[in-house]
């Protein structure tokens, strides 16, 4: 086996099906140990928030598709936070200790760009191959902050309702579900942007910068390739960072961009070539030259 193996989609999505049991598992020990070092009134709520993280993250990924990307990539990365808090309140290091492991590797897992394409492949259509697109440079940092929010609300609401303090708590707890609700809503969108090979073509599937879908025929595609520095082709990445990929066409296409705050029906383009952002580059070039399009 070698290392592509290792780290193909495949691969990843039983990694982090394996990862999930271990922090479900270490995770339940510690909490337990957790409320015998405070009180036994702390038990139910972290045990209860727990359950709920877990089956969630389970049936995500006993069932891939675009909403368990998004599940994953809100509940996984929470589970550090959470690993971490039990590990101070407890009163053994050990299960602890395999708990925050087990998080820290949970959560890598599941923001990675392999594990990201197997979730949203699980639900494709036929033949079609799915190649999530990277987000918006300018985005990261507000979908960062308004996530450690919901988990800092989520957190507190779960140590106030084992301390008893139920007004509060529960105040707490209804806005972390008011917040989770909305997070998920707009993570949502970023879960389902792709570059998708079909045996027609290529769709680009990005409601965050696009109107309209654009679909191309595979007899209109030219070339795809990696960006030239000085490429004059339209940018359908956000921006993002990194490496795009170039795909020229032979005959121009509309592209509908999605509306904005200066032009609110958005805005009709016709081009010749365009800028995409799979996660994977590499994988999204061969995954076009198997669809029989023509890669430079």
């Amino acid at each position: 086996m070698n290392t592509a193996d290792l780290t193909s989609p495949r691969s990843s999505l039983w990694t982090l099906r394996l990862l999930v049991v271990v922090v479900a598992a270490s995770m339940t020990v510690a909490i337990a140990d957790a409320a015998d070092a405070r009180s036994s009134a702390a038990a139910p709520a972290a045990t209860t928030a727990w359950s709920l993280m877990t089956v969630a993250m389970v049936i995500a990924l006993v069932v891939p598709a675009p909403l368990s990307l998004t599940v994953m990539r809100i509940l996984a990365p929470a589970t550090v936070p959470a690993a971490v808090t039990v590990l101070a309140l407890g009163n053994g290091a050990l299960w602890g200790a395999v708990a925050l492991v087990a998080a820290v590797l949970t959560a890598m897992v599941s923001l990675s760009a392999e594990a990201a394409e197997a979730l949203v492949q699980g639900s494709a259509y036929g033949r079609e191959h799915r190649l999530p697109l990277r987000t918006p440079a300018a985005l990261l940092i507000p979908m960062l902050l308004v996530w450690s929010v919901w988990c800092t609300v989520l957190l507190s609401a779960v140590l106030e309702l084992g301390a008893e303090h139920w007004v509060v708590g529960g105040v707490l707890a209804a806005l972390a579900g008011a917040l989770g609700w909305l997070l998920a809503q707009r993570l949502h969108r970023f879960s389902r942007r792709w570059l998708v090979v079909v045996p027609a073509g290529l769709v680009v599937h990005d409601s965050v910068t696009l109107g309209e879908t654009l679909m191309v025929r595979r007899g209109n595609v030219a070339l795809a390739r990696l960006a030239p520095a000085n490429t004059q082709a339209a940018d359908l990445t956000g921006p993002a960072a990194g490496h795009a990929l170039e795909i020229v066409l032979r005959d121009m296409e509309l592209v509908v961009l999605a509306g904005s705050a200066k032009e609110p029906k958005g805005k009709a383009l016709h081009v010749q070539s365009i800028l995409v952002a799979p996660s994977r580059p590499g994988r999204a070039l061969i995954a076009l030259s198997e669809g029989k399009i023509p890669v430079g």
